[in-house]
């Protein structure tokens, strides 16, 4: 569970563009989805840029876990922060990731806890 967890967030953390799409294709299904309240993305492209658009909107901040992941079947929930490295987190979030049944990533639900103002 927390592998999937540590995958998911290296993804996250990953700044350069082509090295993301190979994290997205090596572990992410080609279909998969990711859904939280501000952003809809489905495909490796999508979801890439979503995740572009986070990284120029707080350049220089990390995800990081917060607790243990927790989950069952093919379904794993973890809380995450972003922020500064070493320094509390500016936002906190909730995800739920489920795989498919190669192991890939196929749907993530995610959801803001504190956002700044």
């Amino acid at each position: 569970m927390s592998d999937i967890a540590d995958i998911y967030l290296q993804t996250w953390n990953t700044t350069d563009a082509g090295a993301r799409l190979r994290l997205l294709a090596d572990h992410w299904a080609a279909d998969a989805r990711y859904t939280d309240p501000i952003a809809d993305a489905t495909g490796h492209e999508s979801i890439g840029a979503v995740i572009d658009a986070v990284q120029a909107q707080f350049p220089g901040f990390v995800f990081s876990g917060v607790g243990q992941p927790d989950g069952h079947h093919h379904v794993t929930r973890f809380q995450w922060g972003l922020g500064p490295v070493d320094a509390e987190p500016v936002v906190i979030g909730f995800d739920v990731v489920v795989t498919n049944d190669d192991g890939r990533i196929s749907q993530v639900l995610g959801f803001l806890d504190k956002v700044p103002a």
